[in-house]
């Protein structure tokens, strides 16, 4: 159980930037405001003491947070936010958010974003301290692999729960439906929208989080290939990925573009897709047991997730949505982060991860691999490090409606 003289687990909350819509804002207010969850207004259980704020600008938000909850404290440095000024830890659990800020970008397009060095910084506290407690952290684990798997193997060495990864997992879906347990999947996809390291790390875990739980558990992936522009649609016309399971992937989205003069009354045609979608980008990746992925970044088509599969037992085709219900200009809120903190807050107080970290490993590979491949030309990237395996959580995460 959490180290503490009372009741309530004290949070530090280490992050990159704390203004309007960035990922701090929608985590971080959650843990102090509460927010709307199964029917009525939920306050955590815990009490958000203190914060480390690497970027401050004039959108900056944490000055009048602080004002407003004055147990939160803000602090200059990483170190003195865990230990609030002391010599050894003093919180019961740390919530990292490396996600928005002005950071470089590399030669593959990737932003650095600071979560290893972040992440590298909780953990020297932890270990001058004698103990570790609870760690989340946002999104995929670092744009650098290497740096991804030195987090993780920390973490197992350390023997702290560690929790990753976004809101697609874990948000609504729409129908709300899972991946039967232990069923047999010949391929998988997800088709979405935004761009390279960033939503495709979305759209990978959509995928991931429905196929590990396929017979014989996760198994890895052996080799990834990117295609964009007029590879992509070459790709698409040779069969790179089935068009049947796009279509049904498709028939869930809500933010389809819709029919106008010239278009199919119910659905665009090839021709019709690449008239629409200017910038399109797909990753297709085989497993190590044969399972066939497919991430379909379509700007112009759609603004959602969604998700389908070819089953072969039991057969036929299954299909959901990601419901990701975005801020509409009248409010702040981004509604699908309520499940991610919800699981934040079960693993603050439980000390067991909802589900794998492996997943949010994998994605990560994943991730890097597909800039990878673009970078060089779009050409396949074998993947031996990311033969991870596995065995995910029977029990569904999902927020059911």
């Amino acid at each position: 159980m959490p180290e503490t003289t009372h009741d309530r687990p004290k949070i530090a909350a280490v992050i990159t930037v704390y203004r309007k819509y960035s990922h701090a804002q929608h985590i971080v207010d959650r843990l102090l405001d509460g927010y709307g969850w199964n029917g009525t207004y939920h306050h955590p259980p815990m009490d958000l003491v203190a914060l480390y704020v690497d970027q401050v600008g004039k959108d900056d938000l944490s000055h009048e947070r602080a004002a407003r909850f004055p147990a939160m404290k803000i602090y200059p440095t990483i170190a003195e936010a865990l230990t609030r000024g002391g010599s050894k830890l003093a919180v019961d659990g740390v919530v990292l958010v490396g996600e928005h800020g002005d950071y470089p970008h590399n030669e593959m397009g990737q932003t650095e974003y600071p979560r290893y060095k972040f992440f590298e910084q909780i953990v020297s506290v932890y270990k001058s301290s004698g103990r570790s407690v609870p760690l989340f952290s946002d999104k995929h684990l670092s744009w650098k692999w290497e740096w991804a798997k030195q987090m993780y193997d920390t973490s197992k060495s350390m023997g702290f729960p560690f929790m990753a990864g976004s809101s697609l997992p874990v948000t609504w879906r729409i129908p709300s439906i899972d991946m039967p347990w232990k069923s047999s999947v010949s391929e998988a996809l997800c088709v979405c929208y935004g761009g390279v390291d960033s939503y495709d790390f979305h759209g990978l875990e959509t995928v991931q989080c429905m196929v590990e739980r396929r017979a014989g558990g996760e198994t890895g992936v052996r080799s990834l290939q990117a295609y964009r522009g007029d590879r992509f649609w070459d790709a698409m016309k040779e069969g790179a990925w089935s068009y049947d399971l796009m279509k049904a992937a498709l028939c869930r989205s809500h933010t389809l573009t819709p029919a106008r003069p010239g278009f199919n009354d119910i659905f665009p045609t090839r021709e019709q897709m690449r008239e629409l979608v200017k910038k399109p980008v797909a990753y297709t990746y085989e497993y190590n047991d044969g399972l066939r992925c497919t991430m379909l970044l379509m700007n112009g088509l759609i603004r959602d997730f969604n998700f389908a599969a070819r089953m072969k037992q039991p057969s036929g085709i299954l299909s959901t949505q990601m419901y990701l219900p975005m801020p509409d200009g009248r409010t702040t809120l981004a509604d699908f982060f309520s499940p991610l903190v919800h699981h934040i807050e079960g693993m603050m107080l439980t000390h067991k991860e909802p589900y794998p970290i492996e997943r949010t490993l994998l994605t990560t590979g994943l991730t890097a691999a597909g800039v990878e491949s673009l970078y060089r030309n779009q050409t396949r990237i074998d993947t031996p490090q990311l033969a991870i395996r596995y065995e995910p959580r029977r029990e569904s995460t999902f927020w059911r409606t």
